[in-house]
């Protein structure tokens, strides 16, 4: 299982350093979904598989999709279409595809006894002892839409 862990984890790097050196957006964007799903992939091998299907849904998911959205708009859609730009990303993909499928087939995940944490129990954590922390969060994430909108808007 360490072998998995450290596999997936250096997938994780070198999909992030790919996403920093590219200069193409959506090079770097299909390399940040790979990173993402390689964090999942982490989380899995954890034991916290709320999270890893978190990460996926909602990460690598809802918000990389607005992200292509985004890109598609301001008209870089011939470079996506380049299958060059896709091989590296499927590539680092496909080995985290063999991780998971080895990791399901092989049945067990690990030594040490893992305890199941369902979205109860991380609502209970995120409204309980770290209230202070996901409203500080919340906080962030507001300042920084309404930055992106002040930005973003045309002048008269």
């Amino acid at each position: 299982m360490n072998t998995v862990f450290a596999l997936s984890a250096a997938v994780a790097v070198a999909a992030t350093v790919l996403v920093i050196t590219r200069r193409s957006a959506v090079h770097a964007l299909l390399y940040l979904v790979v990173s993402l799903l390689a964090v999942a992939v982490i989380m899995f091998l954890l034991g916290a598989a709320f999270v890893a299907a978190l990460e996926v849904i909602i990460y690598a998911g809802a918000i990389m999709v607005l992200f292509v959205f985004v890109i598609m708009l301001i008209g870089h859609e011939s470079i996506a279409m380049n299958p060059r730009a896709w091989m590296g990303p499927s590539v680092l993909s496909a080995v985290l595809l063999a991780e998971l499928a080895w990791v399901l087939t092989r049945g067990k995940l690990g030594s040490a006894p893992i305890t199941e944490v369902g979205p109860k129990q991380v609502g209970i954590a995120l409204f309980g002892p770290y209230l202070l922390g996901a409203e500080m969060a919340a906080f962030l994430l507001l300042a920084g839409l309404v930055g992106a909108f002040h930005l973003g808007r045309r002048r008269n």
